[in-house]
């Protein structure tokens, strides 16, 4: 899930039975599957690149480039798309390589983050490698770059929580409109958006780079991206780190599921911060009481938006992010505060458009997300099979079941059929480093576990308590001396048993001062970005 928003601080801007890898030519209503690595389809000479400077006052020794690929790997003389590049170069006498970063998604941009991960990294790591960040194919700067239907999360949209025929029907109107849409103005692109797809691109970076092989760093979905690089093409990956780990056997429609049990449970340890900063909020200190009135706040706002924009699906995109992050529960517990204490809307409405509203660049996100996710693997296309299973859940986890099934329905009508999915277990890949808090949300905690089952040689470091998504360069010193041990010299850590590390998790925010200024962790989730 991707979601773009800034954060207020002034953080950049955000947001079992598994087959085998699919055919480099799947067409549409393919779903044959194989083990067979598919070839890189450029020549030497379609694979220079040129590379410009693009830095920004943050990140000033970036550059650009742009590399063509065929939309159909297996038709390399066939019609070609573009991908954007960046980078930042290595400074040190010996390279090793380039390690190639991407933030998750499906939709997500990696131009930026290859900026951030470079001035994150120590600099002696950091100079060693040429820190490659890419838009996959669709996203951002490559091109083309489809915008299904500008303004789909446009507010007021209907209350996410299908309580009348009425709701649902509005909410599967929108949602099949939505998928039409996609359909009507990119039918012959479709089926070329999936992440085997994407993993071809990444091999072809690899190529266009000069290199053998490849080291790679992914967050979120980018660590499913990566694995399954590393299935189709075990001999060329040198190093891989993962961090908050997708579970490859859920994918898509279980893992959604899941997500919306860990949510409510992240919901709910938000509420109990609240109830600790009582003297600051003025909430109350039972949390079960405070998470009644967010509750009551949500039902206030189905009736009358505030400020004719932010109502009930509007306060659950708001948030959301708080789910992936905790440094925004400050501003998400003022915000909530002054609603129900002074019943001012005003710092709502503002929390709303900058940690939930979804712009052009946030609706070409969510394009390619639904593309890929609905492409990638089968979904119910029974509407019926949706909803009982999404008022099961409901009934035991209702922060965001509803909005989270919305949020992926496009994919009960989709107009591609669908892949198989990549059985990403591996006994060739060299030791992978995996990261994993046991309380994220977004990819809950079972997911690093069997990823480290099924990556033979991986070694599991886990963040003990921790909830945020994204882990690795957000300020733990102790995660983050594993990522450099292991980027300096391919060193993992070894425990003997199921987790090889513990690191315990960073503390919880503190109730919002003026002079706080914005820390990496919410710079480096303003670039993860949100349903990611």
């Amino acid at each position: 899930m991707n979601r773009r928003a800034a954060a207020l601080c002034g953080a950049a801007a955000v947001v079992a039975g598994m087959i085998t890898a699919v055919p480099a030519g799947a067409s549409a209503g393919s779903t044959t599957a194989t083990a067979t690595a598919p070839r890189t389809t450029l020549s030497a000479d379609s694979a220079k690149l040129t590379w410009k400077k693009c830095g920004t006052t943050s990140y000033p020794t970036l550059q650009c480039a742009s590399l063509k690929v065929p939309l159909d790997h297996a038709n390399p003389r066939g019609e070609r798309i573009t991908l954007a590049l960046s980078r930042v170069p290595h400074t040190a006498k010996k390279s090793q390589g380039p390690l190639l970063v991407n933030p998750g998604g499906p939709g997500g941009s990696g131009l930026t983050l290859a900026g951030f991960v470079a001035a994150s990294l120590p600099k002696a790591v950091a100079s060693q490698y040429d820190v490659i960040g890419f838009d996959p194919r669709g996203v951002g700067a490559s091109r083309p770059a489809p915008n299904c239907k500008p303004g789909h999360f446009a507010p007021v949209r209907p209350d996410s929580v299908p309580n009348t025929p009425a709701l649902e029907k509005a909410n599967l109107d929108r949602v099949e409109a939505f998928a039409k849409a996609c359909g009507t103005k990119y039918g012959k692109l479709l089926p070329y958006l999936d992440t085997v797809s994407a993993v071809q691109d990444m091999d072809a970076i690899r190529h266009a780079l000069g290199a053998k092989k490849i080291n790679y760093f992914g967050y979120s979905y980018g660590t499913y991206l990566g694995a399954v690089y590393a299935k189709l093409y075990p001999d060329r990956v040198r190093r891989m780190v993962l961090d908050s780990i997708v579970d490859p056997t859920g994918v898509w429609y279980d893992d959604n599921l899941a997500q919306d049990y860990a949510f409510n449970d992240r919901h709910q340890a938000f509420m109990a911060w609240v109830a600790k900063h009582n003297a600051t909020y003025k909430l109350g200190t039972d949390p079960e009481k405070i998470e009644a009135k967010w509750y009551a706040m949500r039902a206030a706002l189905a009736k009358r938006p505030a400020d004719k924009t932010v109502g009930a699906s509007e306060l659950e995109d708001t948030f959301v992010p708080g789910g992936y992050f905790n440094g925004f529960w400050p501003y998400l517990a003022e915000a909530f505060a002054a609603f129900v204490n002074d019943k001012n809307d005003d710092p709502l409405v503002e929390a709303y458009e900058n940690f939930g509203a979804v712009d052009a660049a946030g609706d070409n996100s969510y394009s390619i997300y639904t593309s890929v996710q609905c492409r990638d693997a089968s979904w119910p296309r029974d509407w019926e099979q949706w909803r009982e299973d999404n008022w099961k859940v409901h009934e035991k986890a209702p922060f965001m079941t509803w909005s989270n099934a919305w949020y992926n329905a496009p994919c009960a009508f989709w107009p591609t059929d669908s892949l198989e999915p990549v059985d990403v277990s591996n006994d060739s890949v060299p030791p992978v480093l995996l990261f994993q808090a046991t309380d994220d949300a977004a990819t809950p905690y079972e997911g690093g576990v069997t990823v480290h089952h099924l990556l033979r040689g991986s070694s599991l470091v886990v963040e003990q308590g921790g909830g945020n998504h994204g882990i690795t360069l957000s300020g733990n010193a102790c995660l983050d001396k594993h990522l450099a041990t292991y980027l300096t010299n391919g060193k993992v850590p070894r425990g003997g048993g199921a987790i090889d590390a513990v690191c315990k998790k960073l503390p919880d925010p503190s109730p919002m001062s003026t002079k706080a200024s914005p820390s990496r962790g919410a710079t480096l989730h303003g670039l993860l970005g949100f349903r990611g």
